[in-house]
Formats: structure tokens, sequence, C-alpha cells
């Protein structure tokens, strides 16, 4: 089988980082045997202030014909005025997220050998989680609106979304995925003891759908105190479900744990294949370091690793599956090269981490 993938490079360091991801593919792929096809479309920031040009239904449809999505990052210069109200955030995040039902949004917690934690005397054993975050409903629906906007009596409202039918699954799916860890258990985290309603509406689905998975021990946290488990005992988790407000904020905690944003690896996913899933570092643009070769692709790279693997158990194609296995291996066999340096200011250039981690395929 072959994977057509749909590349958005997108803008600051976007392109940057995705050229190394698609290096360590290519060499990755040449010894697995696995065949890829890319595709580069234009949608970003940069776009947008040329053309007038966000995302339209043309472009969904295209991208629809892909296996996957491959971005490296979306977002111009702060206070540009021209992109106020997050007009490409959401109106290329957002949007694909929700016509694309990529409805998991998913996030590794892992400490890698040689990354810096601020946490005192935890280690890789510690940090070694995975969050499922819900990707479609919650806050983001963006039902809600301002009354006598710019006046001393504006009202304004955001609406909190949770569907049987999208948290349960959701649910399902990490319960599913609790399944094939070792510890194989699961933490739900809402904050039920003041969002009765939605949070009743997780809490049940979760419980209920519990009782189909003896083999998975199960837990709940308020989101408040799974914050200060997260900085205290990270070692406490192993898959977390979360919905989408909640799951946005600790996720980047998550992230910070485990060495900060220029390591975090994300997929967005449609677990049942019926459109493309989508994979990114969830760092930003940075568009104080375009173009000079600074920025650090290890996030880029993981995440096409993370693409490969999902697509692959998605489309049953094991050479998908063990090209991906042998990209996080040579991330994981490079990250000791940065032991006291940092990720952010390492000294590398970004072409010499593709070189690296290439170097680490074997």
């Amino acid at each position: 089988m072959s994977l057509k993938l749909a590349v958005i490079g997108g803008d600051g360091v976007g392109p940057e980082v995705t050229a190394q991801a698609l290096r360590v593919l290519e060499a990755a792929s040449s010894a697995t045997g696995l065949k890829t096809h890319t595709f580069d479309f234009p949608f970003s920031a940069d776009h947008f202030l040329e053309t007038g040009h966000v995302l339209d239904e043309s472009d969904i449809l295209a991208l629809r014909e892909y296996d996957a999505i491959v971005l490296g990052a979306v977002g111009g210069k702060p206070n540009d005025p021209r992109l106020a109200g997050g007009v490409i955030e959401k109106g290329i995040l957002l949007r694909l997220r929700f016509e694309l039902d990529q409805y998991i949004n998913l996030r590794p917690v892992k400490l890698y050998p040689g990354i810096d934690t601020p946490l005192a005397n935890k280690t890789s054993d510690d940090i070694d989680f995975v969050c499922v975050r819900e990707n479609t409903e919650d806050l983001y629906c963006g039902l809600g609106g301002i009354m006598r906007k710019g006046t001393p009596r504006e009202v304004a409202n955001q609406t909190m979304v949770a569907t049987r039918f999208g948290v349960e699954r959701c649910v399902r799916y990490a319960f599913e995925l609790a399944r094939t860890r070792p510890r194989k258990h699961l933490t739900l985290v809402h904050k039920t003891n003041v969002l009765n309603f939605a949070g009743d509406t997780w809490h049940r689905a979760f419980e209920e759908i519990a009782t189909e998975y003896d083999d998975v021990t199960t837990a709940y946290n308020h989101v408040d105190a799974c914050c200060m488990f997260m900085v205290a005992k990270p070692e406490v988790y192993d898959v977390i479900v979360v919905p989408n407000m909640f799951g946005d904020i600790i996720t980047d905690l998550g992230a910070a744990i485990a060495g900060g944003m220029g390591i975090a690896a994300s997929g967005n996913l449609n677990p049942d294949g019926a459109a493309p899933s989508m994979f990114e570092p969830v760092h930003g643009s940075a568009p104080d370091i375009a173009g000079q070769n600074l920025a650090n692709p290890i996030a880029a790279i993981d995440s096409m690793g993370l693409l490969l693997r999902e697509v692959g158990r998605i489309k049953d194609d094991a050479s998908a599956v063990k090209t991906g296995e042998m990209i996080g291996a040579a991330v994981q066999a490079s990250t000791p090269n940065f032991a006291g340096k940092g990720l952010d200011r390492s000294g590398y250039k970004c072409d010499e981490v593709g070189s690296m981690i290439i170097d680490a395929l074997g």
C-alpha cells in the first residue's frame, strides 16, 4: 500500500520543520519499502494576506482524497490587525478538525532520554502518559455571542457543548487505547463538582462504558487536581480522557513537563478512517526565527512518526506502522544529544537535527 500525504507547511518555521520531517520520512521509507506520495498546499496566514483566501469547500474536498495531512504551523506576525479574531486558526485548524470530523486530539506526554524536565527528581519512568482530548465539541463549537459590545452593559456568553454521541466515541477510543498499554489505566478529567450538566454527561458515559472494559482500571480527577498531580506526581497517569477546553490546557502543561513545546507531537484523528487525520507539532510559527535554520524539528519529525503509526493502524498497513516506529525510535535515540543544552537554543541547526535523526535510523 502507498500513502498519499497532503502537506501544509504553513507560516514561519512551519515549512522548515516540515521539510526535515519529510527528509526523515523518505529515509525511513527507503529502509522499510513504504511508498509515499506528497502534495503541497499553500494554506497559511501569508497566503491569506496575499490572496484573501483561507480555506473553502473545494479545498476540503481536495484534502479528503489524502490518507493524512502533515501540518507545520500556521499564524502570522503577532498583533497584525489583518489577522484579528483568529481568522487563520479558526479558518484552517478548527475548520479542518470539524469538517474532517477529527474528533480525537492525541497528545503523547513522554520525557525522552537527555531532555530536561522542570520537575525535580522525575525521570522518563515517571512522565509517560497519553492525553485523549475530545476535539470537536465543548466551548470550541462557537455557540454564543456578544450583546451591546463596547458599552458598559456588554454581555458575552460561550456555551459548553457535550453530546452523548461525541462524548461516548471519545471515551471508547480512550478505553481502547488504554487496553493496549502495559498499565491499562484510564483517568477521566473534568470539573463535575461545578459543571453539573456537561460533567454529568461525561461521568455517566465514562462509568457505563467502563463496565465493558474489565481489564482497564479507572479513576476520576477534577481538572484543577489533575494540574497539581501532573506537576507533583505525573506517574499516576497512563491515559487521560478529557473534554476539549480542559484538554487544551492540560496538554500544554504536559508538553512543559516533558521538555517543552519544541518536542511535543500531536495528532488530530478521525479514527474511523472516513476522512484524513492531521498531524502537527504543537509549537507555533515562531516568525522571529523563520528562515534562519534555527527551529528545532524534533516535534515535527515525531509527529510524522505518530502519523505513520496511527494511519497504519487505521488502514491496517504494517509497513506504515513499522516506519513510524522506526522514526519514533530514532528520535529517542537522538535526544541524548540535547542533554544539558535545552531544545530551543541547543546550538544545532534545523537541518542538522534532521540529519542526526536520519543517522539514528541505522
